[in-house]
């Protein structure tokens, strides 16, 4: 296991380093580009889209999803361990500085989001029974209509099943299991039968009965992190001036923080914003354009605006505001890790440690499980309707009742196994899956940018 995990650690070194550098920046500055800035533009038209008619009762559509509802489910596959423990670990490899390049490649992903949920819109499959089916495999297909994209749509099919489907909910279900296990002192396996049983109730009652719980779940977890940790930073209110500048300073500075060299500490600082980036707010990766495919909507681009605001609350609010947490109270003010890495101080642990430092470690553990576990599991939800989009793609529909119990069979495995492999895989399949996904998004950019605005 340990030569494995080095192997995966190494390829992951040069797609992070090297490759999504210059595929998840390049991309995004592209469209940015190409759509004029659409994410400054047209930000305050998503804002009004979302927020405007906001409803946590969508009611069961007849086909496909309300705008909403599409929206919440795609935030809920954003919205999960990424925000917490995947800032934590970027943290504290890359130093405070890693969030400042986690808000560069947000930035431009809204532009990335903004043309995949377009495209995911235009291409999308309607059946005779009115059922709707989209995703990248079927704008792949579209960019390249011959054994190359046939390949490369399987590729991602394959890709995002692994990564979404099968590895990533066990990250997804180790973490709830972990933390609800610390703050309750219940056995993981137990919290692993709870987790694995729901879900599967959620899966039978397929995208309706999903789109039923993100609608309520996502708005409710998002309010009561976000409220969390406004009190916490009242009261270190006299370290946050501090805590902005050092993520700022650490940005250009890392070596200051995490030792080593300039060089090899600022590449580390960005490959780790980039990596846990993507994690984080997935745009460019392909896993959101299927949930934006099945709203029901006048004109793509309203579905495309609707995105960017995905993308920009899962990173410049529960993002940002775990940095915050942890930068004003582990290292600001003298704090344990203001002179770089501590002993018994993990990615798994850092936010737990955070609040404690105001809450106290009981009600900090118990704060921290609650909202882990509901980011989780609805992240474990969304990515099972992505990874059963693609089966289905893939091996039809008797694919997909085998995925459906294996998926389940995943998540309570991973409520008991050590992570760091299936982390290291995830992150693997996550940065594949951004190549196809990429490489048709620039094939069709006209598609794009010949997108009628309001």
């Amino acid at each position: 296991m340990e030569a494995v995990l080095k192997v995966v650690q190494t390829i992951n070194l040069y797609l992070s380093d090297y490759i999504l550098v210059v595929l998840l920046i390049g991309c995004g500055l592209f469209f940015s580009i190409k759509t004029r800035f659409v994410q400054v533009r047209c930000f305050g038209e998503g804002m009004k889209q979302v927020f405007g008619k906001l409803s946590l009762k969508g009611g069961r559509q007849e086909n496909g999803l309300t705008s909403f509802q599409a929206l919440t489910t795609a935030i809920a596959a954003q919205v999960g361990t990424g925000n917490i423990i995947g800032a934590c670990g970027a943290i504290l490899t890359g130093g405070p500085g890693a969030i400042f390049w986690m808000w560069i490649i947000a930035f431009f992903g809204m532009a990335t989001i903004y043309a995949e949920a377009v495209l995911a819109q235009k291409t999308r499959h309607v059946e005779a029974d009115g059922s709707i089916h989209g995703g990248p495999v079927y704008y792949i297909r579209k960019a390249f209509p011959n054994a190359f994209g046939k390949f490369l749509a399987g590729f991602f099919a394959v890709a995002i099943i692994l990564a979404l489907g099968f590895m990533g909910c066990m990250v997804q279900s180790n973490s709830i299991g972990e933390t609800c296990s610390n703050a309750l002192g219940i056995p993981t396996w137990i919290i692993g039968i709870i987790v694995a049983a729901v879900a599967a109730f959620i899966f039978i009652g397929g995208i309706q009965r999903l789109a039923s719980v993100t609608e309520k779940l996502v708005p409710i977890m998002a309010v009561i992190y976000l409220v969390g940790g406004l009190v916490l930073l009242i009261c270190r209110i006299q370290y946050v001036p501090e805590t902005i500048a050092m993520i700022f300073r650490y940005a250009f500075q890392p070596q200051a923080i995490i030792g080593g060299g300039l060089g090899y500490a600022l590449k580390t600082a960005i490959s780790q914003g980039v990596k846990r980036g993507l994690f984080s707010n997935e745009a460019g990766m392909g896993s959101t354009p299927h949930a934006h495919a099945m709203a029901n909507v006048a004109a793509p681009h309203e579905q495309g605006v609707v995105a960017m605001v995905g993308v920009f609350i899962d990173t410049f609010v529960v993002l940002t505001m775990t940095a915050l947490i942890v930068v004003s109270t582990l290292y600001a003010g003298n704090g344990v890790l203001a002179s770089g890495a501590a002993e018994g101080v993990s990615r798994t642990n850092m936010a737990q440690l955070a609040f404690g430092s105001v809450f106290g470690s009981t009600a900090s553990n118990l704060f921290v499980a609650v909202c882990l576990l509901f980011f989780a599991f609805s992240t474990i939800i969304s990515w099972n309707l992505f990874g059963r989009i693609n089966v289905k793609y893939l091996f039809g529909d008797k694919g997909v009742k085998i995925y459906s119990v294996l998926a389940v069979i995943f998540i309570f495995l991973g409520s008991c196994l050590s992570n760091d492999l299936v982390w290291e895989l995830t992150d693997t399949f996550n940065q594949l899956m951004v190549l196809p996904n990429v490489l048709a998004l620039l094939a069709l950019a006209s598609m794009v940018t010949g997108t009628r605005e309001k």
